[in-house]
């Protein structure tokens, strides 16, 4: 009987020891899908970086930046709800993940709820390993301004500068945050250090442009940024706005 106990044992020890190099393949097979995932995404060939992430739930379901991934996926592609519930089951399986709380607040920013997304971004702060610190507060700035806080926006821009001097997304936070105080002549500035950077701009940056550009009384400049709004961008909300006369 003895004999037959310690053998069992050994079975039992077996098993485990197998079934940890499963979770580890598993594991490990998941995170290379989900990696593959975001390199396809920022390339912009979303149903490819779909697959991948299917791929990789089907390896290990309760890999948390898999779902964090999909998130951003199907928030480009506007599937709201489903992006919604992506972030939140990545946050369930790691609450501590700080680019998980950057992206659900870049989300709920986006998506007409700028004062709840602000705590999400002061939780990715919390964690001293994060390697973008000055992108979470950079998008908090942005965000403070969306939920009319003018002073915590400040507070968080000039925060982002000094981890990232002369951060572009910080510029064009500056930019927004001086127009909103009726200072037009240094928002200009800020615009401005931005192009020097991205010369591409994007609906809400070119819209920006025309109405600092208004304000300031360079009515060549605010019609030329109005011209590229329109051609470029005629079914974005901005052009929307644009075409109402606001």
């Amino acid at each position: 009987m003895k004999q037959w106990m310690v053998y069992l044992f050994a079975l039992f020890l077996v098993g485990c020891a197998s079934n940890g190099v499963s979770d580890e393949r598993a594991h490990n097979s998941a995170k290379i899908h989900t990696e593959l995932a975001a390199s396809y995404f920022e390339r912009g060939q979303y149903s490819v970086a779909l697959q991948e992430l299917g791929a990789a739930m089907q390896a290990d379901d309760e890999y948390a930046p898999s779902y964090n991934v999909r998130g951003l996926v199907r928030m480009k592609l506007h599937e709201d709800a489903e992006a919604d519930k992506d972030f939140r089951r990545a946050l369930k399986l790691d609450p501590q993940s700080a680019s998980a709380h950057n992206n659900y607040g870049w989300f709920l920013c986006q998506r007409g709820r700028p004062k709840d997304s602000i705590s999400h971004f002061l939780d990715a702060l919390k964690d001293p390993l994060y390697n973008t610190p000055d992108m979470a507060y950079a998008n908090a700035g942005v965000c403070a301004i969306k939920a009319d806080d003018l002073v915590a926006a400040e507070s968080y821009l000039e925060r982002a500068l000094i981890l990232h001097p002369g951060m572009p997304e910080a510029q064009v936070g500056l930019a927004e945050l001086n127009y909103a105080k009726g200072d037009y002549a240094m928002a200009k500035v800020h615009l401005m250090r931005f192009m020097q950077v991205y010369d591409a701009l994007a609906p809400e940056q070119l819209w920006l442009a025309v109405r600092i550009e208004r304000k300031v009384g360079n009515r060549n400049a605010a019609e030329s940024y109005a011209l590229q709004l329109r051609k470029r961008f005629p079914e974005s909300r901005e052009a929307q706005l644009l075409q109402a006369g606001e």
